[in-house]
C-alpha cells in the first residue's frame, strides 16, 4: 500500500469519526441550529481542514506521487499551500452556493426546523456525486492533457459572464429542469409530510417537497462543481489536493450556511470577486507553459493564493462598506 493510499483511508476514516461528532454531539433531529453553533461547527470544520494543511506540510516528501499528467507532484510546503488555496476556492464558492440554498428553501416553504437533516443528505450526496465527477475529470486529464485549455477557456468564459451577469437572483427552483423532470416522472405531494421524503397516498408512494428540496440541493451544488473543480485543476494537479479540497469545504457548507444564510445577501459584490479569480485561474492555466519559463511552481501557487485572498476578502469588505454606505433598513436596526 503506497503513501497516497493510506492517506486517503485515514482522511476517510477520520471525515466518519468528525460527522459522527458532528451530528451526534453538535446537532440535534429537528432542532433550529443557532448563530453560536454555526459558528462552533464552522470552526470544527476550518480547523480540520487546518490539520491537514499541517499534515501534508509533514509529511510532504513521502506523498510525493504522479499527478493527473503523468508528471511528479511537489512535496513539503509547496503541496501543502495548494491544498490551501484549493480549499480557499472552494469555500468562496460554497458562500456563493449559500445564496441559492436560501432560495430553494424559501419557494419550498420548509420548515427551518428541517433545515439540518435537508441540507445534510443533500450535501452527503453532493459529495458523492463530486467524486465520480472528480474521479471522470482525473481520468480524462490523465488520458487527454490538453483537456486543461479547455477548461482554462471555460473558466474565463465561465468567470466574464458572472462577473457581468446576477443569475441567481433569477433563478426559479420551481422553473428548473430539474424539478420539472421530477413533476414528470415522479408522484409529487406540496407539502413536507411532516418530515418525510416519501409517503403513502392513495396506497402509492409519493415524494414530498423535502425530497425535492434534497435533489435540488445536489443537483444545484453539482452545477457549482463545473466550475470549482476545473479551477481546482488549475490550482493543483495533485489528485489527493484535488479530491480533499472539494470534500472539505462541501463538508463545511452545512455549518456556514446557518452562520451567512442571514448576512449572505449582503455580499453583494462577492461574485464578482469570485469571477475574477476564476478568470484569472483560467488564464493562468492557457498560458501555464509560457509562465512556467518566468516563474517556478512554488511562486506560481503563492500568487495564486494571494490572488484568492485578496479578491475574495476585497469583495467581501466592498460589499459590507457599501451597504453601510447606502444604510439599508436591515442594517440600521442591527438586524441580519
Amino acid at each position: 500500500m503506497s503513501t497516497h493510499q493510506l492517506v486517503y483511508i485515514v482522511f476517510a476514516f477520520v471525515l466518519i469519526l468528525a460527522l459522527v461528532f458532528d451530528l451526534g454531539l453538535l446537532s440535534k433531529k429537528n432542532k433550529t441550529i443557532t448563530i453560536r453553533q454555526a459558528l462552533f461547527q464552522t470552526a470544527f470544520w476550518v480547523v480540520l481542514a487546518l490539520l491537514f494543511f499541517g499534515f501534508i506540510w509533514i509529511e510532504g516528501p513521502s506523498l510525493a506521487a504522479e499527478n493527473i499528467t503523468g508528471k511528479n507532484t511537489v512535496s513539503g510546503p509547496q503541496l501543502a499551500f495548494e491544498f490551501l488555496s484549493a480549499y480557499l476556492m472552494e469555500w468562496s464558492l460554497s458562500i456563493d452556493n449559500i445564496f441559492v440554498f436560501i432560495l430553494i428553501f424559501t419557494s419550498f416553504a420548509v420548515k427551518e426546523k428541517h433545515y439540518p437533516r435537508v441540507l445534510l443528505i443533500g450535501i452527503l450526496m453532493a459529495i458523492l456525486f463530486r467524486i465520480v465527477f472528480i474521479t471522470l475529470g482525473v481520468a480524462l486529464v490523465a488520458r487527454f492533457s490538453w483537456i486543461l485549455y479547455l477548461f482554462g477557456v471555460f473558466l474565463v468564459y465561465t468567470g466574464y459572464k458572472m462577473f457581468v451577469s446576477n443569475e441567481e437572483e433569477e433563478f426559479d427552483p420551481h422553473d428548473s429542469k430539474v424539478y420539472r423532470f421530477l413533476k414528470k416522472f415522479l408522484p409529487l405531494v406540496n407539502h413536507d409530510g411532516d418530515g418525510k421524503f416519501i409517503i403513502r397516498h392513495g396506497g402509492k408512494p409519493s415524494y414530498t417537497s423535502l425530497f425535492v428540496v434534497v435533489v435540488l440541493l445536489a443537483a444545484i451544488d453539482l452545477v457549482f462543481a463545473l466550475d470549482s473543480i476545473p479551477a481546482v485543476m488549475g490550482i493543483s494537479k495533485d489528485p489527493l489536493v484535488i479530491y480533499t479540497s472539494n470534500i472539505f469545504a462541501v463538508l463545511g457548507l452545512r455549518s456556514l450556511f446557518f452562520l451567512l444564510r442571514g448576512a449572505v445577501s449582503k455580499f453583494d459584490y462577492l461574485q464578482q470577486g469570485i469571477a475574477i479569480v476564476l478568470v484569472f485561474i483560467g488564464i493562468k492555466m492557457l498560458g501555464e507553459h509560457y509562465l512556467n519559463q518566468f516563474m517556478g511552481k512554488q511562486e506560481q501557487v503563492f500568487v495564486s493564493l494571494g490572488v484568492i485572498l485578496v479578491c475574495i476578502t476585497g469583495s467581501i469588505l466592498y460589499s459590507i462598506y457599501r451597504n453601510k454606505k447606502g444604510a439599508p433598513a436591515d442594517v440600521k436596526d442591527g438586524s441580519l
